[in-house]
């Protein structure tokens, strides 16, 4: 069940389709939307930036220009916040109130944005990021730092905000433990999918196809639509060929992140980061 929505808001251009595709799956669900804004300590950051030993009246003169450029992301994040809260009648509020329908709250925090959004996601039950564009929108050390401090899942949404969920999922299956809570964790989403296609990426043939198998059995003794589709990556990578099915039935792909250590994945790369990076539909991950 998803009740509650961490959404982080940052004051940037991309908050307004994060802000309409966090409020396409509240009302699938009638959950609650934490609207998190994180202000960053400018005294750490201008320490941060002259750690050159420039001198206390460059750094004194950074915190000031800093400070300055978070209050005005702050004023636009709120003011932006309050916009949608106004024009999509979302009722405010801090406790349940006993209403049907989706909520809003506004939550505000000082401080490493990372930190502060695994810290609220810990006690929420779904966190719903925008993919960064143009250096715009959440960084993704911050998404990063949620799926692997927050213990949740983390739904990370396209440029183009969801109108509603989509009917079609596509579960990115390899038989680890990630895949699985990725599987259990987004359980509501598959109960009102139409279609839920179960998709391995040849890693050589046996133990994939028969994992995909057993967990279509899995699903359908849930009563859910779901069948089981094994790919050749051919010239693509594995999360190319994943992503290029994915958009082709405009489908939510719901995948285990990080099942490798991050010192392995930042050197060599690695699936998820790759995902992160070049998915231009709906994501949703679990580690």
């Amino acid at each position: 069940m998803i009740k509650t929505i961490l959404v982080p808001a940052t004051g940037s251009d991309t908050d307004n389709a994060v802000f309409a595709s966090a409020l396409a799956v509240g009302r699938a669900f009638d959950a609650h939307l934490e609207f998190l804004h994180v202000r960053v300590d400018a005294a750490a950051m201008a320490a941060a930036m002259a750690s050159d030993g420039s001198g206390a009246t460059m750094i004194g003169g950074l915190v000031e220009r800093i400070e300055t450029e978070a209050g005005q992301r702050e004023e636009k994040a709120k003011a932006l916040f309050q916009s949608f809260c106004g024009r999509e009648r979302l009722a405010i509020a801090e406790t349940p109130t006993g209403q049907s329908g989706p909520s809003a709250q506004w939550l505000r925090e000082a401080g490493d944005e990372a930190y502060w959004v695994a810290e609220h996601g810990r006690s929420a039950d779904l966190l719903l990021i925008g993919r960064s564009a143009d250096d715009q929108g959440v960084p993704i050390d911050t998404i990063e730092a949620a799926l692997l401090g927050s213990g949740r899942p983390v739904l990370i949404t396209p440029a183009t905000p969801l109108a509603a969920l989509p009917e079609t999922i596509v579960i990115a299956w390899k038989a680890t433990p990630e895949a699985a809570r990725a599987v259990t964790a987004a359980m509501p989403f598959l109960s009102l999918a139409k279609q839920i296609l179960i998709v391995t990426v040849a890693e050589g043939q046996g133990l994939s196809d028969e994992g995909g198998a057993r967990l279509t059995t899995r699903l359908r003794w849930h009563g859910l639509n779901a069948s089981t589709r094994h790919l050749q990556p051919d010239r693509l990578s594995a999360a190319d060929t994943l992503l290029a099915a994915a958009a082709e039935q405009g489908a939510l792909v719901v995948m285990g992140a990080y099942g490798h250590s991050r010192l392995r994945e930042w050197i060599f790369g690695g699936f998820t980061e790759h995902v992160l990076r070049s998915a231009t539909g709906p994501v949703l991950m679990m580690h």
